[in-house]
């Protein structure tokens, strides 16, 4: 008999053994690499130190908003480092359009091991310029991404909350490029 709880904490320990490993370079980063595709949407991301005009005030402006396909659109809140050693990237997929959409099937990515695992954010990935490196999602034992899975069909107006882990660039690196399939990139600044 398989209990269930221990699996979960398993799979938590070893991710995290992972994270650790990625950030020490142990494996998991890839030098630059280009991108082949580009997507034609723009990108809105608000500079530092200023204020973002459409947001009240006294709340805190996004560190980026992506813009995709069918009126969707990604708002980066944060980029936190944890204590164990990644990054968690948090915002939320809005849909600014007129019809209900779905979050595309390609932010997956391209991986087959992610891809066995249905609908997710597994694709995203940061860019660390300076370093050349590139930081992909974390995932468990199973293969499965750390990120927000099997996302509904979002209404007009509505939003869903998401999230991504990565493992954690150098503390020296304070912005990185994040970049999402279907979605424009946008430089974000990480805090922690």
């Amino acid at each position: 008999m398989r209990i269930r709880r221990g699996a979960k904490d398993r799979r938590a320990m070893t991710a995290l053994i992972v994270a650790v490993g990625l950030a020490l370079g142990v494996g998991g980063c890839s030098g630059g690499g280009g991108d082949d595709e580009k997507p034609e949407a723009s990108v809105s991301a608000t500079a530092e130190g200023q204020s973002d005009p459409s947001t009240q005030e006294g709340t805190d402006s996004p560190l980026a908003e992506l813009k995709g396909e069918d009126g969707l659109l990604l708002v980066i809140d944060s980029a936190e480092r944890d204590a164990g050693g990644f990054l968690t990237v948090s915002g939320e997929i809005k849909n600014d359009g007129a019809k209900a959409a779905r979050v595309p099937i390609q932010t997956r990515g391209d991986e087959t091991e992610i891809m066995r695992h249905g609908g997710s954010l597994g694709g995203a990935t940061l860019v660390d310029p300076g370093d050349k490196k590139r930081y992909y999602v974390l995932r468990d034992t199973d293969g499965r991404p750390l990120t927000t899975t099997d996302m509904p069909r979002i209404k007009p107006g509505a939003s869903i909350p998401v999230f991504m882990q990565f493992p954690a660039p150098p503390t020296d690196t304070a912005k990185v490029t994040f970049q999402l399939p279907t979605f424009a990139s946008a430089p974000i600044e990480i805090s922690g």
